[in-house]
């Protein structure tokens, strides 16, 4: 006969379902939660702050006019190269032109017609003293003799100082007209007016290239009026403003590596090399001015940079992710993680080397192979105490995000 078919009682697969879930709970109470963490890995550290900027002429010339005048000319335009003496304007001054040939027709004239003048009064009077002088040896002596009364002695006399102070003024009347004072007016007159003349041809002062132009022919310009904006040739720069936070991290002379918006496959090498003396109240930062590798021939005044500035470097440095870190402070080389060694919690002050966005370097308080636990990830009120039993499951460690900026981010190699 058949055996009896085995018949399941309706109170059999609950039991089971408490007993699979006491089984569970009996290994949670023995190995603790599974609580997510990392392995603490020794590597090379590099730590940069990345921030934006832009690209800075330190030598940037404006060319303003220098007199009023019409603009007859205008030979260059944005991107044109140029070079000291070279034309850039040409203004056309009609009243310098007419002051000019005023003061060389006054010169003429002195030279041509009142120097000759001049000159012929002092040959007259010469001629004139030379008369007045024989008359008077005369007369004296015959006054000598008592021919003639000494009323007439003393007349010829007088006649004799009065033509020699004319003969003196005559002399006078030559020096100041043949390279004295009155022709040394005229002409430093008619250089003046020359000089400021040669204004209306306006000329580069630096080599460079032309940034921008502000006027055309037939505008009228007055002195002050910007003309012309000019990059001089020197070495580029990229003014950057870096958080405030970081300016304990920077240094002049430290290594940066550049990527223009423009030229994103082109990275090219900077160096800090001026920190400003003083914080930016509004903004909370500090600038640095970035001297660019003169290799670098395709970068453009104004273009958007991101810099990021090699503040510090490891060759071996253990490395422990932020969000393990618990109670670490800003400015501060001091925080404390949860460490799992043989499946219990420690609680352990550690020191703090290089820091970062990602992660930090720690330089006591943990070894090469510890696991700690990501504290970040928890809400501080599950935090588990110092002693109790868990287990770690490994996370793969933070990286940066290239989109930070003005942050300090760390890479590990």
């Amino acid at each position: 006969m058949p055996e009896p078919r085995t018949r399941w009682r309706p109170w059999f697969i609950p039991l089971l379902m408490v007993a699979a879930l006491v089984a569970i709970w009996g290994l949670d109470r023995i190995h603790g939660p599974v609580l997510p963490g990392y392995d603490v890995q020794a590597g090379r550290l590099v730590q940069n702050v990345v921030a934006t900027g832009r690209v800075a002429t330190p030598l940037r010339v404006q060319v303003g006019a220098e007199i009023s005048g019409l603009v007859l000319e205008r030979t260059v335009i944005e991107g044109d190269r140029v070079e000291p003496g070279e034309l850039l304007v040409r203004l056309r001054a009609r009243d310098l032109e007419a002051r000019r040939d005023q003061a060389q027709a006054a010169l003429v004239a002195l030279r041509q017609v009142e120097l000759p003048d001049a000159q012929a009064r002092l040959r007259q009077a010469r001629a004139q003293l030379s008369q007045a002088e024989q008359e008077f040896a005369r007369r004296r002596e015959l006054g000598e003799r008592g021919v003639i009364a000494r009323e007439n002695v003393e007349q010829a006399e007088q006649a004799v100082i009065t033509a020699r102070a004319t003969a003196e003024q005559a002399r006078l009347a030559v020096t100041a007209l043949a390279g004295g004072a009155r022709e040394a007016q005229a002409v430093e007159e008619l250089a003046a007016i020359e000089a400021t003349l040669a204004h209306a041809e306006i000329r580069a002062t630096v080599a460079g290239t032309v940034l921008s132009r502000h006027v055309e022919p037939g505008d009228t310009v007055n002195p002050g009026d910007v003309l012309l904006v000019i990059a001089g040739d020197a070495p580029g720069e990229i003014l950057v403003p870096v958080d405030e936070k970081n300016l304990g991290r920077l240094a002049v002379g430290q290594l940066v590596t550049c990527i223009a918006d423009a030229f994103p496959e082109r990275p090219f090498s900077a160096t800090v090399h001026h920190i400003a003396p003083g914080i930016d109240p509004t903004r909370g930062t500090v600038d640095l001015r970035l001297r660019i590798d003169p290799a670098a021939d395709f970068v453009r005044q104004d273009m958007t940079v991101t810099a990021t500035i090699l503040t510090g470097e490891r060759e071996q440095a253990l490395v422990v992710p932020n969000d393990a870190l618990i109670d670490a402070r800003d400015g501060s080389d001091r925080a404390q993680v949860l460490v799992v060694r043989d499946g219990r919690v420690q609680r352990t002050d550690v020191t703090l080397g290089l820091r970062g966005l990602a992660s930090s370097e720690v330089v006591e308080g943990v070894r090469s192979g510890d696991a700690v636990i990501a504290a970040g990830a928890l809400a501080v009120d599950t935090l588990p105490a110092d002693g109790s039993r868990v287990r770690i499951k490994g996370q793969p460690a933070p990286t940066q995000d290239a989109s930070t900026r003005g942050e300090l981010p760390v890479r590990l190699d």
